[in-house]
C-alpha cells in the first residue's frame, strides 16, 4: 500500500469517527446547548455583579464583563476538553472500543484524532457563542487578528487537556473515578487561576500557585487583547512573583505544556490501543 493511499484511509477513518461524535451530539444536542448557555449565565450574573466596582480596580479592562470574558471563554474550553475521555470511557465500558481495536484500520490513532477534532470543534462554536455575547454585553470585540490569536490560543489548550483526558480514559479504571478527577479538578483550577481576578488581589503563595497554572497562560493573552486595540506578542501581559510574561512566553508555556501531555500519554496510548 502506497503511502498516499494509508493517508487518504487514515483520513477516511478518521471523518468516520468523527461523524460518529458529532451524530450522537445531533441525537442528544443538551450537551452543546449546556455548553453555551453555563458561560453565558456566568458572564450575565458575575457581569451584574461586579458592574458597579470602580473603573480601573481590573487593570485596563473597561468593565469587569470585560475583564471576565477572558477567563470564561478559557475556561468553557478546559472543561469541555477534561471532558474529552468521558465517550472514550464509555465505549471502553460498552465494549465498542474492543470493536474499533480488531476492526482493520490503517492507524488506530485515529480514534483519538477522533475525538481531539470533536472537542476542538465544540470548543471554537462555544467560544464564538461567548466571543458575541460578551459583546453585546460591553465587552468589546477584538480584531480579526486578535479573533484569530484568541483561537489560537484556545485550540493550543484544547489539544493539550485533551490529551491528557484521553490519556485518563485509558488509565482510569471507570467512568466514575474520570468524573471524580474531572470535579475535583474542575474549581480549583478555576480559582487558582487569573479567571476572576488578577494576580495583584491575590496572596502570595496564591500568586505563586496561579502563576503555575497553564489556564493563567491562556486567560491573560486573550485578556489583553481585548484590553489594547495594538498589541503585540512582545507585551508584557501577566506579572508573575517571578517573572514578567510576554504574550509570546505564554503561548510557549502553553505549546510546553501540551507537547509534555501528549508525549507523557504517548506511550500510555500505544500500549492502549496497540
Amino acid at each position: 500500500m502506497t503511502t498516499s493511499s494509508r493517508f487518504s484511509e487514515f483520513t477516511q477513518e478518521t471523518f468516520a469517527l468523527t461523524r460518529r461524535l458529532f451524530i450522537q451530539l445531533q441525537r442528544r444536542p443538551s450537551t452543546l446547548i449546556a455548553g453555551i448557555i453555563q458561560p453565558v449565565m456566568w458572564l450575565v450574573l458575575f457581569g451584574a455583579l461586579f458592574q458597579n466596582v470602580p473603573q480601573g480596580l481590573f487593570g485596563s479592562s473597561q468593565n469587569y464583563g470585560q475583564f471576565l470574558a477572558a477567563g470564561v471563554i478559557v475556561f468553557t474550553a478546559f472543561g469541555g476538553a477534561l471532558n474529552a475521555g468521558l465517550p472514550v470511557m464509555f465505549d471502553r465500558e460498552f465494549g465498542f472500543l474492543n470493536r474499533l481495536l480488531v476492526a482493520p484500520l490503517t492507524s488506530r490513532l485515529s480514534i483519538v484524532l477522533a475525538s481531539a477534532l470533536f472537542i476542538a470543534t465544540m470548543s471554537l462554536v462555544q467560544t464564538a457563542a461567548i466571543v458575541a455575547m460578551s459583546s453585546v454585553l460591553g465587552a468589546g470585540l477584538p480584531g480579526a487578528a486578535g479573533l484569530a490569536l484568541v483561537t489560537a490560543i484556545v485550540l493550543l489548550l484544547v489539544l493539550g487537556v485533551t490529551a491528557l483526558s484521553l490519556g485518563l480514559a485509558f488509565a482510569l479504571p471507570g467512568h466514575i473515578e474520570l468524573i471524580a478527577v474531572i470535579f475535583v479538578t474542575n474549581l480549583p483550577l478555576l480559582f487558582a487561576s487569573t479567571a476572576l481576578a488578577p494576580l495583584s488581589f491575590m496572596p502570595t503563595w496564591l500568586q505563586v500557585v496561579a502563576s503555575l497554572n497553564p489556564l493563567s497562560y491562556a486567560i491573560e493573552p486573550i485578556r489583553h487583547i481585548y484590553t489594547h486595540a495594538h498589541w503585540s506578542l512582545g507585551d508584557v501581559v501577566m506579572q508573575t512573583p517571578f517573572a514578567d510574561i510576554t504574550m509570546a512566553t505564554a503561548l510557549l508555556v502553553l505549546f510546553g505544556f501540551s507537547a509534555i501531555v501528549f508525549f507523557s500519554i504517548r506511550p500510555l496510548l500505544r500500549r492502549s490501543i496497540a
